[in-house]
């Protein structure tokens, strides 16, 4: 008997369950939330109060990323700190907003010890972790911690299902990791039995992985009508090899400007412009599939502190 496709998005924690909602575009920010053109090295100074005032306002997640070394040639190291060092600060400072990784980089690590971090911070923030992981895309980064660049998709495959398999209670299987069994458990366990993880991009992988694997996907920001068909792409394959519905999301630079009159002007993988067509750019992406947007305020000229103000009274409010 034929499985019947699932429109609605599984229930995972509370995080997930609040970011991601069917036919619907929620609005979160990159880290740090500062303006830094000119450097790949932000100040992170006041991060904690724009991060509590973005949950005032009702943003609905942040984001981390996962840089391990600061390579001149790409240009931007972030937050800087550890991913998982920093959201177990987040965690105890905060109370609502959804915590994001985007993206982990899975090759470069021991599954087990993202296992365990990563469902420690979901314990302790109430299930607000969401998992974006990727391969990875940083070439120089691997031979410093001599892992096989070449090998990374592979690596990145069984790093993926050791993750899944070691949240299960007391684990049995074996790959190139490691062998976990009956005599072995690892805990904490995450708040409902997983930790949601969204792939990034194809992270090395075909198609058809990529539609039976991962809780949703982080795509990159496109012109509205290649990325329409990037993510019907995504939706159809899913279809065809899943049961279940997931989110798709995706990054986006803005520098907002005031000014009625003013005409959206690209910037790195994103626009310079005002409040209205910011707006009209978001529903636009809301009407092709897109479930989520992180902006990112990197080169955004006015004071930040302002923008998050004018993003939460006058954006969130149509995404609501």
């Amino acid at each position: 008997m034929e499985t019947k496709y699932k429109e609605s998005f599984e229930s995972i924690n509370n995080g997930f369950n609040s970011v991601f909602r069917n036919n619907k575009l929620s609005i979160g920010l990159v880290i740090p939330l500062e303006n830094y053109p000119r450097s790949p090295i932000p100040t992170m100074v006041n991060q904690m109060e724009k991060i509590l005032l973005a949950e005032e306002l009702n943003f609905k997640a942040i984001w981390l990323r996962d840089i391990p070394f600061n390579d001149p040639s790409f240009g931007d190291v972030g937050q800087m700190y550890d991913p998982f060092s920093y959201l177990g600060y987040l965690s105890a400072k905060t109370s609502k907003i959804a915590l994001g990784v985007g993206s982990l980089i899975l090759p470069l690590k021991h599954p087990a010890n993202v296992a365990k971090a990563a469902a420690s911070i979901d314990t302790l923030s109430n299930g607000r972790l969401i998992l974006g992981v990727a391969s990875g895309d940083r070439a120089k980064e691997y031979p410093a911690m001599n892992i096989d660049y070449d090998n990374r998709g592979n690596n990145f495959r069984e790093s993926f299902k050791y993750i899944n398999q070691i949240w299960e209670d007391f684990p049995i299987f074996d790959n190139e990791f490691g062998n976990p069994n009956a005599n072995l458990d690892m805990l904490p366990k995450p708040t409902n039995q997983k930790v949601p993880m969204l792939i990034t991009g194809a992270s090395q992988q075909s198609p058809s992985w990529l539609a039976s694997n991962g809780d949703g996907w982080i795509t990159y920001p496109r012109p509205v009508h290649t990325q329409k068909i990037i993510v019907n792409r995504i939706r159809d394959n899913a279809k065809e090899n899943y049961t279940q519905n997931r989110p798709i999301s995706q990054s986006l630079y803005i520098d907002l400007v005031e000014g009625l009159n003013f005409s959206p002007q690209p910037i790195h993988l994103g626009y310079r412009l005002n409040v209205k067509h910011l707006i009209e750019h978001l529903k636009s992406l809301e009407a092709i599939g897109i479930n989520h947007v992180a902006l990112n305020l990197r080169f955004n000229q006015a004071d930040i502190e302002k923008t998050l103000k004018i993003i939460g009274d006058e954006i969130l409010p149509e995404f609501s």
